[in-house]
């Protein structure tokens, strides 16, 4: 009899449209591959939901706060359900920017510059001389996230208005110039690297993340072999110090202009990368010559608590 899976996806993060196109993604690829599939959209109910439905894994396709932050892993611990990607501490200390960019410096992963603070202390005068980047802490998706520029005059007053969705703790991070380049890890085995070219020239926001035509994915990313080498070395470590499992993805930045710093930093591991149509791993995957539904089938059979 074939597996059967709850994807779960939805919540009521931020990310919610982005979960909800990752698990009808990935769902559909599930029953390609034959297995029993059930979608649930994720509530407060959510226990009593997979209590009754009796899965035999969860594939995990949430996003954001309680999907992605030891919240739901910790759910299917108690359920004693197997479940993709990463478990509860990895989970947590992942999401936490700040926290995992301690771990990483620990294990010699070269990182940002960065300080936490309050975001209205933030918004009455620059934390750091521009150019920097103000991060939430435990956001992904790029939600939140402020440039300040090379000889901005005050800090962005967006950290001032009453609506701000992101949390009063934000990470004021050193900017540092160059090139956008991601590397995805499953297992213990590092996949190619992408780099990220957007259609303006900009950075990698929320639009040129989920829309169409809004980046190029160069892969294999155009880096002398040492440094390619460097970058898929240091994802398998970030990967490995996080205590990740199944499939993470580690973000870089790799100032090699000509009057550029030179410096190559870890930003952040994503311990539940998107997978949809226009998402980074399942493009890494296919240059690897692995099918969307060859992947999620590998993610059940990885699946597993506990660890």
């Amino acid at each position: 009899m074939a597996k059967h899976v709850a994807v779960l996806m939805g919540g009521w993060s931020s990310e919610r449209p982005v979960s909800l196109n990752s698990g009808k993604g990935c769902a559909d690829a599930l029953e390609v591959a034959g297995y029993r599939v059930t979608r649930v959209d994720v509530q407060r109910d959510v226990a009593e939901v997979l209590a009754r439905l009796k899965p035999d894994v969860a594939f995990n396709a949430l996003h954001g706060p309680f999907g992605e932050d030891g919240c739901i892993q910790g759910v299917l611990e108690i359920l004693k359900i197997p479940y993709t990607h990463s478990g509860v501490l990895a989970s947590a200390l992942a999401m936490n920017k700040a926290r995992a960019k301690d771990v990483m410096a620990a294990a010699g992963i070269p990182i940002a510059e960065s300080v936490l603070m309050h975001r209205l202390e933030v918004a009455k005068a620059h934390p750091m001389t521009p150019p920097y980047v103000v991060k939430p802490v435990a956001e992904g998706s790029s939600f939140g996230v402020l440039i300040v520029r090379e000889g901005a005059l005050h800090p962005p007053q967006q950290l001032f208005a009453e609506d701000w969705a992101f949390g009063d703790t934000v990470m004021v991070e050193r900017f540092i110039g160059g090139r956008e380049l991601t590397c995805g890890v499953m297992g213990d085995e590092a996949l190619d690297i992408i780099e990220l070219v957007t259609a303006d020239g900009g950075w990698y926001d929320y639009d040129a993340k989920y829309s169409d035509n809004g980046a190029r994915h160069v892969i294999p990313a155009p880096l002398l072999p040492d440094v390619y080498q460097s970058i898929r070395n240091l994802s398998v470590r970030a990967h490995r110090a996080l205590g990740c499992r199944g499939i993470s993805r580690a973000d870089f930045r790799y100032d090699d202009r000509p009057d550029g710093t030179g410096r190559l930093v870890c930003l952040e591991v994503n311990t539940q990368p998107g997978m949809t149509a226009t998402s980074l791993v399942p493009d890494m995957a296919r240059h690897a010559g692995m099918s969307f539904p060859e992947l999620v089938s590998w993610m059940v059979e990885d699946a597993s608590c506990g660890r």
